[in-house]
């Protein structure tokens, strides 16, 4: 199955297409409505501040074709860092909705008397809370690489697959809710683990 990694102007799409060739995985990356019609499976990357990828996704005019994919024909999918919020209802960091598939809101990071930096950015651990089918090759040392400013904090918490601290701060990493997948990481930079958790979803999900 190829796997297909969605161009709207805002992402690694190299970096990612790259990490599938790594591990014998067919991927290609699509821009335009009809590819993601017939798509099985979609990665949604990005990077940058909401409200300019929302707008990015708007104006790309492929808004309809992955809510139809999405909600419709329930492919699975994975977002990834802008990616993952941009699936939510919207942040604190801009005033566009964002795509609503998962209830939920990107909140900014408070360093208060911490001094903690933001964004937050390299490695850090991730707290598995929920068994997931694409988190099957992961152990409980797994660390992924960050850099955010904006962190997510599902409405349903049941969907919350993975949590991280950061200073006092208790975020949601990764959610999950039927077809969709959503990761606040770099799994592209993030080595064995990403290769890991990528492997999980080409084979698991």
């Amino acid at each position: 199955m190829t796997i297909s990694i969605v161009d709207y102007g805002v992402g690694n799409l190299g970096s990612i297409k790259n990490m599938f060739k790594k591990l014998g995985a067919s991927s290609r990356i699509v821009s335009n409505a009809e590819e993601i019609s017939e798509s099985k499976k979609l990665i949604l990357p990005g990077v940058g501040a909401f409200d300019a990828g929302m707008r990015k996704l708007e104006q790309s005019g492929l808004r309809q074709a992955l809510d139809q994919a999405v909600l419709e024909r329930a492919i699975p999918v994975m977002g990834i860092c802008l990616g993952m919020q941009l699936m939510t209802d919207g942040s604190e960091e801009g005033q566009i909705p964002g795509l609503g598939w998962i209830k939920g809101k990107a909140t900014k990071f408070v360093s208060g008397d911490e001094k903690l930096k933001v964004p937050h950015m390299g490695w850090n651990r991730v707290d598995i809370v929920k068994n997931h089918p694409a988190l099957r090759n992961l152990g409980p040392d797994s660390r992924f690489y960050f850099v955010h400013s904006f962190h997510i904090q599902c409405q349903n918490r049941d969907n919350v697959l993975m949590r991280t601290r950061y200073g006092s701060t208790l975020f949601d990493s990764g959610f999950a809710a039927g077809n969709i997948i959503g990761f606040q990481f770099h799994p592209e930079k993030s080595h064995r683990f990403g290769l890991a958790l990528l492997k999980g979803f080409v084979d698991n999900f």
